[in-house]
């Protein structure tokens, strides 16, 4: 399987649903940290998942509209995070950091889900199943990094490594995925 990245003609035309989506993971789970600030707001990566999802989504019940809603719930959680920033290291916002970190993969399942759906019926089952196996690896590695992020576990390099592997892969092969016919907005599948 060949990966490559939206044609210059596709590019053209705006940033497609699923290159927001892929650029959004990248704001979300990314960091480039300036005096301690994280200049990748998270809210904006969220924002932008919610935006390329909004494009994709038919209906309430396909899978995109439950995606786009938690896009944007984690978009309100990441903002109640950093106004709380300013507060040192209260209860409060050590809950709402959890919450959100468990949110964040929730989000990453939900997120994925629809896209695997749609690749998947428009025939190209071996990049479903790896969009897929990608998701379970982020998913899976990432609750470890949540329970050590709040020192209920310690986590060797190893587990993070693996975890930051998943998480570039799954962003790469979303951005490769983005002009894909069957995950433009205006693709419709008749069974």
């Amino acid at each position: 399987m060949v990966l490559k990245g939206p044609s210059p003609e596709s590019a053209q035309a705006g940033l497609l649903p699923v290159t927001k989506i892929a650029m959004g993971l990248v704001f979300a789970f990314g960091a480039l940290r300036i005096d301690g600030f994280d200049v990748l707001l998270d809210p904006v990566g969220w924002g932008l998942c919610a935006s390329g999802l909004s494009q994709l989504r038919r209906s309430g019940d396909d899978g995109f509209d439950r995606a786009h809603a938690m896009a944007v719930a984690m978009v309100w959680a990441e903002i109640a995070i950093l106004i709380l920033s300013a507060a040192d290291d209260s209860p409060v916002r050590r809950a709402i950091g959890a919450i959100t970190a468990a949110g964040a993969l929730i989000a990453v399942w939900l997120v994925v889900d629809p896209v695997v759906r749609r690749v998947r019926s428009g025939g190209n089952v071996s990049r479903a199943a790896l969009l897929d196996v990608l998701r379970w690896a982020v998913v899976a590695l990432g609750w470890p990094g949540v329970l050590a992020g709040y020192g209920y576990a310690v986590l060797g390099p190893v587990v993070t490594v693996a975890w930051f592997a998943a998480v570039v892969s799954l962003i790469v092969v979303l951005y490769a995925s983005a002009d894909l016919p069957y995950l433009s907005p205006r693709w419709s599948h008749v069974p």
